[in-house]
């Protein structure tokens, strides 16, 4: 396995993680957040841009819910 696999392997695993425990915590919503960005960013690396644009999207749509679960 190489760096870049293991950093793929990695954000997609905290995305994971993040994401089963989102309802726990308003902290594992921002998680989610930088993990997406860790994703977009290995996606924009490896060449598949398609699956980076959608991660970076889904990095602010997560970004937004952590606002606006930090303001109630």
């Amino acid at each position: 396995m190489d760096l870049l696999t293991a950093f793929g392997l990695f954000a997609v695993t905290a995305m994971l993680v993040s994401y089963a425990l989102e309802a726990r915590s308003a902290w594992f919503t921002l998680a989610f957040a930088a993990a997406c960005a860790l994703g977009s960013a290995y996606g924009f690396m490896q060449g598949a841009w398609p699956f980076g644009l959608v991660e970076a999207i889904w990095a602010m749509v997560a970004l937004a819910k952590w606002r606006g679960r930090i303001s109630n």
